[in-house]
């Protein structure tokens, strides 16, 4: 069986220097507050947004697979001090023994994502809207929180995360006459593209504009000087794959969570 295949139950993976470059501009694109390296295992916690992307251990060498219950339990004790329940993220540099020692001790995996790319002179970017990225991350955070109907106190911690955004990023939202209907994010990273907080309010999901707002983003992002795009989105969400799919995004890897069973 191959290591994706193990780890996560779908196609073999076998471009890992891809994998590697998309794990760290994805790092770099939605930064955690803290960083702890535990040999390569990036310990990631943020005590003020709950996202698993900012909580939880990413293991980042297939062949870093010293020590595995002593580490887990040196994690186990960071994650307590912050309140967060200890979550592991599982890509396909994670070793083996890793995925099998959580198999093994009854850790459930729960919320697999692909991660998906696409060549941006493919995607058609000449139709739809024009518009230029926001300048107020304030106004910016309150449409993304607006449209994902989200707790009024997810506020500060999505603006640290977004005022922590290093490369250029453009914050874009579509809006109608009742207010905020559609946000995205778009994170400039040399000739990579990444789109975060994509998001529909769910009065008008299934009318076309989570299609507009991506077109939206990936046009400033080729503006930029982006040659690709890339993305994160959670393999259940079949909806969104769809959209994905036919705008020309394929799956790239897939990665997984892990945490001890209820």
């Amino acid at each position: 069986m191959s290591r994706s295949t193990a780890i996560t139950g779908v196609e073999p993976v076998t471009d890992l220097a891809l994998v590697r470059r998309l794990e760290a501009v994805g790092f770099r694109a939605w930064p955690a507050a803290s960083v702890h390296y535990d040999g390569s295992w990036a310990v990631r916690l943020t005590a003020g947004h709950p996202s698993k992307r900012l909580n939880s251990v990413n293991p980042l060498d297939p062949a870093d697979h010293r020590d595995i219950e002593t580490r887990i339990n040196r994690a186990a004790k960071r994650f307590g001090a912050y309140g967060r329940p200890l979550v592991f993220r599982l890509s396909p540099l994670a070793p083996l023994q890793l995925g099998a020692h959580f198999d093994a001790h009854g850790w459930r995996r729960f919320d697999e994502t692909r991660v998906m790319i696409a060549n941006l002179k493919d995607i058609d970017l000449d139709s739809g809207l024009d518009q230029i990225p926001l300048k107020d991350v304030g106004r910016y955070v309150d449409a993304s929180i607006a449209i994902r109907q989200a707790e009024a106190d997810r506020k500060a911690g999505l603006t640290e995360v977004v005022e922590s955004i290093r490369p250029p990023s453009g914050m874009f939202v579509l809006e109608d006459e009742g207010g905020p209907v559609a946000s995205a994010l778009c994170v400039h990273d040399n000739d990579l593209a990444g789109l975060f907080d994509v998001a529909v309010r769910a009065d008008q999901q299934g009318k076309g504009y989570a299609r507009s707002i991506v077109r939206v983003a990936l046009r400033w992002a080729a503006a930029q000087g982006a040659q690709r795009a890339w993305l994160q989105v959670v393999s259940a969400n079949k909806p969104a794959v769809s959209l994905y799919e036919r705008l020309g995004f394929a799956t790239a890897y897939t990665y997984v969570y892990r945490k001890k069973g209820d």
